[in-house]
């Protein structure tokens, strides 16, 4: 006999398979080899010592401050830990339990049966401007036509065209000189139907821009302001286009002009959770999370956001990760933009680790073969 210890991220359910357990204990112990970590912030006190005796009744356990037994203070933060199968449970049990707890269940339940996703799809830049802030991302008509079949050859199943910068402190561009700078490059693709080819998605957030894209093939809206504009949202919801919703605090111009947050995963899914709404109300069908990744963010929040994919996850949408060569990986490693990919490579893995599972990317060819080998590792 001997004895393995097995890396807690690799694909269990193919583990089990391989160990021949039948179909019904295959799910019963995928759940249980999944851990949530939640952290539950302002929890009555009272709330908080319940909580703490029906997790530890199945097996899961809260961490709660020193003097919380004696109600030392009357609201308390807490660590839930819980595989998936303990949670499901502790989430009906609460339900019936007073204090807030009841609502604190239908939260819960938010965050069941999200499953790593591993069909992940690269997203590929192309900056039709003058002024993005990596410029081998910057091209021209023809130039950007032949990148853009580059990167379907490389694997990219979407492609994101920009003709305005969105980098901190870029200047304004008028709708008309905006549609000048990338309707060549769509009159071109619509004309050669590469659209039929990949999925063709547009960074932009000026509606006379966005019709004629949409009229001309493109079926995403990157829209940077997250659908701050109804009229945006009316044409997505008309053209039955996918709307990407990005935070972002501030405009590109007062962004990182000192930003903050009391608690940044908890605000940018209150924003995410209004936009939905709006989303819903105006007809919008398909939708992608984006937070927004150097959009009004400090080091620590850009991390945290990484890190912490799975919050967005309550969702049920697909998540967005856009950190290719930005300058938070300056903050971290002091490089120049042009020698940056190693740093997004890490960056990009961690948050697929996470359920990112869309990745806007410079490099095409590098993630495939990064995710490619991501996905052996995982089994």
């Amino acid at each position: 006999m001997y004895v393995e210890h097995l890396s807690s991220t690799i694909n269990l359910k193919a583990a089990l398979k391989e160990l021949n357990v039948d179909a019904g204990g295959v799910s019963i112990l995928q759940d249980k080899g999944k851990i949530h970590l939640i952290r539950i912030v302002d929890l009555h006190v009272g709330a908080a010592n319940i909580l703490k005796q029906d997790a530890l009744s199945i097996g899961a356990d809260l961490a709660v401050p020193r003097g919380t037994v004696t109600a030392l203070e009357p609201k308390v933060n807490a660590i839930l830990i819980a595989n998936e199968r303990q949670l499901q449970i502790l989430a009906k049990k609460e339900k019936a339990q007073p204090l807030g707890l009841k609502a604190l269940a239908y939260e819960l339940e938010r965050y069941c049966h999200h499953q790593s996703i591993l069909d992940v799809e690269i997203m590929g830049i192309i900056n039709a401007n003058d002024d993005s802030f990596y410029a081998q991302s910057r091209f021209k008509e023809a130039q950007a036509i032949e990148k853009i079949e580059m990167m379907i050859l490389e694997g990219a199943q979407i492609i994101d065209i920009g003709g305005v910068s969105s980098r901190p402190n870029s200047q304004s561009v008028s709708p008309k000189e905006e549609l000048l700078r990338v309707c060549p490059i769509i009159d071109t693709l619509y004309a050669q139907n590469i659209h039929n080819k990949v999925r063709l998605s547009l960074d932009s957030y000026e509606p006379s821009v966005i019709a004629y894209a949409l009229e001309k093939g493109f079926s995403i809206i990157n829209d940077i302001t997250g659908l701050a504009n109804d009229e945006v949202a009316q044409l997505c919801a008309s053209y039955n286009a996918t709307a990407v919703i990005m935070h972002m605090q501030g405009t590109p111009q007062t962004m990182q002009s000192n930003p903050h947050y009391d608690s940044v995963l908890h605000e940018v899914g209150e924003f995410f959770e209004e936009r939905l709404e709006k989303a819903e109300k105006f007809g919008i069908n398909n939708t992608i999370l984006d937070c927004g990744i150097g959009f009004g963010k400090r080091l620590e929040d850009n991390l945290a956001l990484i890190t912490h994919q799975k919050h967005f996850l309550r969702f049920g949408k697909p998540l967005l990760i856009g950190a290719s060569r930005k300058s938070m990986i300056d903050h971290i490693v002091h490089s120049p933009c042009d020698e940056r990919l190693s740093g997004t490579l890490a960056i990009h893995l961690k948050a697929i680790e996470e359920g990112a599972t869309i990745v806007r990317v410079h490099d095409v060819k590098e993630h495939m073969q990064a995710i490619a080998v991501w996905k052996a590792l995982r089994g």
